[in-house]
């Protein structure tokens, strides 16, 4: 059975991507822990980091470089958390290999873990612009 990000990558299921090659794409969190958070998606499904090929890994990781840049210049974030989680006890809730690139500021009030914030009528669209890479 197709996990949902690999429904969002055959187009079943909508997104705002802001990346996108023939390897992975990046959609921003639709429940983000601050606005701008976005996943970094292979788009063959890999459960865990230990599943995925290394020359993959690597591009996954080189695509969340680009993507913390463009975060930090356009957000004017103060930090980005890098995260991915394997397995359920872990907090992973899709069985398909992502990486979260999540945007942080000096006084967020988050001291460990993630909360979550929700898109005001029109922001996802707005920060899907923001972050879109080229």
């Amino acid at each position: 059975m197709a996990s949902i990000f690999t429904k969002i990558i055959d187009g079943e299921i909508p997104s705002t991507k802001i990346y996108e090659d023939d390897i992975c794409i990046v959609i921003l969190d639709i429940f983000p822990n601050h606005k701008g958070h976005s996943l970094v998606i292979p788009k063959e499904e890999y459960e865990t980091i230990m599943d995925c090929p290394d020359d993959i890994l690597k591009h996954l990781i080189s695509i969340t470089k680009k993507v913390s840049e463009k975060q930090t210049e356009e957000l004017k974030c103060d930090g980005i958390n890098i995260s991915i989680n394997n397995k359920p006890a872990a907090g992973q809730e899709v069985p398909h290999l992502h990486i979260h690139a999540i945007p942080r500021y000096k006084d967020d009030g988050y001291k460990f873990g993630f909360g979550k914030e929700e898109y005001g009528e029109g922001e996802l669209e707005e920060f899907g612009k923001r972050l879109k890479i080229n």
